[in-house]
């Protein structure tokens, strides 16, 4: 019999599943891509694409929020082939991100997580 410890967890604000199309841009490219978004914090999200993007790799996102569109911009922390498919996980840790709209996804994720 194996038994299956909890893993620690390493982020510091709360995580909160979020299924969004979300845009990105690799700088120093021209064009955006886009994905699918599995969850966000005020530290960074986690979304799935097609494209393998390498980790450091800086990105520029827009995220739709409550009809506002944010526009951080992240590092890839990590970035994960999935099984069976042509697509990825990439997890991304928000490096830049303007004051007001990191309050708007901080307000955005308290009432998210009262409601749960």
């Amino acid at each position: 019999m194996v038994v299956m410890q909890k893993q620690k967890e390493n982020r510091c604000t709360p995580r909160l599943n979020f299924r969004s199309e979300i845009r990105y841009q690799l700088r120093g490219t021209r064009d955006f891509d886009s994905g699918i978004s599995n969850d966000i914090s005020c530290g960074g999200l986690k979304f799935t694409n097609e494209q393998f993007i390498p980790t450091s790799t800086l990105v520029m996102l827009e995220i739709n929020v409550l009809n506002r569109i944010l526009r951080p911009v992240g590092k890839v922390a990590w970035s994960m082939p999935l099984a069976h498919s042509n697509r990825n996980q990439t997890g991304i840790e928000f490096v830049e991100f303007n004051g007001l709209e990191r309050n708007c996804l901080k307000d955005f994720i308290d009432m998210r997580i009262e409601r749960a």
